[in-house]
């Protein structure tokens, strides 16, 4: 089992950049696909970005593509999150997640790990 804390969430103004990092403990992260999810207020939790276990090949949403970019450092066990040029549309609390098995890699219900949220603010 494998267990997630996410930092780095914060308030900026539109147009700024964060980065995000989820750490994980456990287990060593190469055994997993890790991704980022987001969920905004009154809203359901959606895909970002995600690297697979095997090439770390990555995966973004439309919505981010081009402003986005996911990373792993295997030696540190954790993962980062970009994020440039945000918007305020990009506000939500984000949520790292990790999973062993395959299927669609946007899809959250195929992720079997999760930490418990950073938020970010961006104000226009």
């Amino acid at each position: 089992q494998v267990q997630l804390v996410e930092s780095g969430g914060g308030f900026v103004q539109a147009g700024g950049s964060l980065r995000l990092s989820c750490a994980a403990s456990g287990r060593t992260i190469n055994s997993y696909t890790m991704g980022w999810f987001r969920q905004a207020p009154g809203k359901e939790r959606y895909f970002v970005a995600a690297t697979t276990r095997v090439f770390g090949i990555t995966s973004y949403a439309d919505s981010v593509k081009g402003r986005v970019a996911i990373s792993r450092d295997n030696a540190k066990n954790t993962v980062y999150l970009q994020m440039n040029s945000l918007r305020p549309e990009d506000t939500a609390v984000y949520y790292c997640a990790a999973r062993f098995r395959t299927g669609n890699i946007s899809d959250e219900r195929t992720y079997d790990y999760w930490g418990q949220g950073t938020q970010v603010t961006v104000s226009s």
